[in-house]
């Protein structure tokens, strides 16, 4: 079996309400849809969602890269010889999501192929994971509004709340709503998206230390080397690295340097063979995981929870994967249904999932 062919077909789908964070915000899915063809016949499918206020890629920037360098660098090549092509895509540098795509598609062939679900190719730890929604920038009594909503339509009590705006009160008094309104049963933690500086974060650390936060993920940039040491050795709960990590190298150098003490796990960025060497690398250091949201639709949330439910250092906390149920519509024949706060895994070959061409033929770009 060899690949035959490599399709990245441009689309956008707008979201029924934006998602404001300290370092942008998303009105529409302008993503990627990626395709590998093998020469019997099967065709296995990913998401890329560009993030270039995160990682620098765009829709044009994604599909330019797939066309023009990765596709040529796959045709011939067996899907099962990972490491031999993926040593050709590293030749050429950044970007993390185009990458991760074409592997991603590559592993839904080779369940395919074999007839199994790729969760079970992976590890077969469980067949759901349960869910935190992500909870963006707003008036408090809005975003409490949207977190009980989700609780109670989904079954959802892990929340993770963005912050790092200025003045920190905005999104102290918003932590503080959410708190009470959800009650101490709920689990919340806070993703800065690097918008504070290490004193701001630390100050806003101290102010919301009553509120039985679980997490802090980035609060301020990693860039900011001593300050970044200087706020993780003083912060009180586990403090997630997601944007300064999205490689193994950089898994490596946060965790060892001090700079983080958890990682935010993402597929839509690591792909699956490299989500993998970045889970076993803070197995073997002692270091707890997240599986993250890159904005995701439901392909790309697909790929998520059958990632995550493959293993159990992903399995054990809630993963971040609600945030498809704010687009409009999305490209999946089946869609995907959070109930009682959990997600299934799906049980299809592959990644168990199907494209509904009518919904691609209307929304891609090309």
């Amino acid at each position: 079996m060899r690949i035959s062919k490599v399709e990245a077909i441009p689309y956008a789908i707008p979201y029924r309400k934006p998602l404001r964070f300290a370092s942008g915000e998303v009105h529409t899915a302008e993503h990627v849809l990626v395709r590998v063809h093998t020469d019997e016949g099967l065709v296995g499918v990913a998401d890329a969602p560009p993030r270039p206020f995160t990682y620098g890629e765009t829709q044009a920037s994604v599909r330019a890269v797939i066309d023009e360098l990765f596709a040529p660098a796959l045709l011939g090549e067996s899907p099962l010889a990972r490491q031999r092509w993926h040593a050709k895509l590293h030749r050429t540098v950044g970007n993390p999501v185009a990458k991760a795509a074409l592997d991603i598609a590559a592993w839904d062939v080779i369940g395919q192929s074999a007839g199994l679900p790729v969760t079970a190719l992976l590890g077969g730890y469980t067949d759901r994971l349960r869910v935190a929604h992500m909870v963006g920038f707003a008036e408090p009594a809005k975003m409490v509004a949207e977190a009980r909503r989700f609780r109670d339509e989904y079954g959802i009590t892990t929340f993770k709340v963005k912050v790092g705006r200025r003045p920190a009160e905005l999104d102290i008094a918003a932590c503080r709503a959410l708190r009470e309104g959800l009650g101490d049963e709920a689990e919340l933690y806070i993703d800065g998206n690097r918008g504070w500086s290490a004193s701001e974060s630390a100050r806003a650390l101290r102010m919301m230390a009553d509120l039985d936060l679980a997490f802090a993920e980035e609060l301020n940039p990693a860039d900011d080397v001593l300050g970044r040491r200087w706020l993780v050795s003083r912060c009180p709960i586990p403090f997630v690295a997601d944007e300064s990590a999205s490689k193994p190298a950089e898994v490596a150098r946060e965790l060892l340097g001090g700079s983080a003490t958890a990682i935010s796990i993402k597929t839509a960025r690591t792909g699956f063979t490299d989500s993998q060497r970045v889970l076993h690398l803070c197995e073997g250091l002692g270091a707890e995981v997240v599986l993250g949201n890159q904005i995701d639709g439901q392909l790309g949330t697909a790929a998520s929870v059958v990632f995550g439910a493959a293993f159990a250092g992903t399995a054990r906390r809630a993963a971040e994967l609600s945030n498809f149920l704010d687009m409009s519509d999305d490209l999946l024949t089946e869609p995907l249904r959070i109930e009682g706060g959990t997600l299934l895994a799906p049980s299809a070959p592959g990644l168990g999932v199907v494209i509904d061409e009518d919904k691609l033929a209307h929304y891609r770009l090309d």
